[in-house]
């Protein structure tokens, strides 16, 4: 490789770099309070942290990816017309495309771990974060329960654990607070343990207990005490439901296989990333042309704007295969073909758009 491409890749991929990580900064601040939320809320046990943050993220890199790639270049090349670098390398006849090669020696890597993160890595975090969401529904610990500690249930009131076993499946001495609009009820059993149905929800079985009900306010009278073998309380339900048939769980090699239409938009889906990323790449240089006392937000935003617009509309698309509004073979490439198209028809011409030569005109 020439001094000239070295020069140029290690400025691609100093500028990438340092927007990739401003960029997962952002997205960890949105992840870790989703995560802290279904903590607070019982649906996932407190020590997934940091498996779910892990699975999470590998999600968020196919997005994350093509927008840092993008930014990173225009900020480089930006900063080469902001010093008057590329005036001069035009002087010396050395164009946009001969910018190709470090462009793609920067692009095509970064392609590749989009590639592998959206037809593999995402899939399998996705389906390894349900599998371990599935598995811990029957755990109390994930219920939000704690031995001496009150913890809300569904359809209000609160519950409190007096001992609980190690593993967390089964409890001792609880006491169950409720309210019914005007009425009061009060549970309590000698112990129990959790069950989740084929819908996700999840019951409090109680063994052996007593249930009190009566009025909040008024008649001293008008409550009833009944003794029972077995009962249950609703807890607060996992995120989503577990279903391994779910186009999202599925390999991409499965996809390949599966005849459904949301198969098939999960498939586009997950091809789609590296081709669109490929596309904001040969629009970065274009782009980011300016002047050397040109303002670079503008640029900046322009090519946000662009990536905002390129993902609602792959998003909407997913929507409409999956509706059955547009064909499956037809998938994303309306979008993506065109974008292509766009970006190397922008790149080689240096972003200008010549004017049509009107006939007759004087020479």
């Amino acid at each position: 490789m020439l001094k000239f491409d070295r020069y140029l890749l290690s400025e691609f991929v100093q500028a990438t770099l340092a927007t990739t990580l401003v960029l997962l900064m952002v997205a960890f601040g949105a992840v870790f309070a989703d995560v802290l939320r279904d903590i607070a809320e019982g649906r996932f046990p407190a020590d997934m942290l940091l498996p779910q943050l892990g699975l999470l993220f590998l999600n968020w890199l196919p997005i994350i990816l093509p927008l840092a790639l993008m930014l990173g270049l225009m900020l480089a090349v930006g900063r080469l017309y902001r010093d008057s670098e590329m005036p001069v390398l035009a002087s010396v006849g050395i164009g946009p495309g001969r910018l190709l090669r470090p462009v793609l020696g920067l692009a095509l890597p970064v392609i590749a771990v989009i590639a592998m993160c959206s037809l593999w890595l995402a899939p399998w975090a996705e389906r390894v974060s349900k599998e371990m969401v599935n598995a811990a529904t029957r755990n109390l610990l994930v219920a939000g329960l704690e031995p001496g500690r009150f913890t809300p249930i569904a359809n209000g009131g609160v519950v409190f654990v007096s001992r609980m076993s190690t593993d967390g499946t089964r409890f001792e001495r609880v006491f169950i607070y409720r309210q019914k609009k005007d009425r009061l009820d009060v549970t309590t059993a000698k112990g129990g343990h959790l069950e989740a149905d084929a819908d996700g929800h999840r019951f409090l079985v109680l063994d052996d207990g007593f249930e009190v009900e009566g009025p909040r306010q008024g008649a001293a009278r008008d409550y009833r005490l009944m003794r029972y073998r077995s009962n249950q309380a609703e807890m607060p339900a996992p995120k989503g439901r577990y279903d391994p048939d779910d186009p999202r769980l599925l390999s991409t090699l499965r996809l390949l296989t599966d005849a459904r239409p949301s198969a098939k938009a999960e498939l586009h889906s997950r091809i789609a990333p590296p081709f669109l990323a490929l596309a904001f790449a040969l629009l970065a240089v274009p782009l980011a042309r300016s002047s050397p006392r040109e303002g670079r937000l503008g640029r900046i935003a322009m090519g946000f704007l662009i990536y905002l617009v390129a993902t609602m509309l792959s998003l909407y698309s997913i929507k409409l295969i999956t509706n059955g509004k547009i064909p499956t073979a037809l998938g994303q490439w309306w979008l993506v073909l065109p974008l292509l198209a766009l970006g190397a028809w922008l790149y080689f011409t240096d972003g200008r758009i010549r004017a049509p030569r009107l006939r007759g005109a004087s020479r």
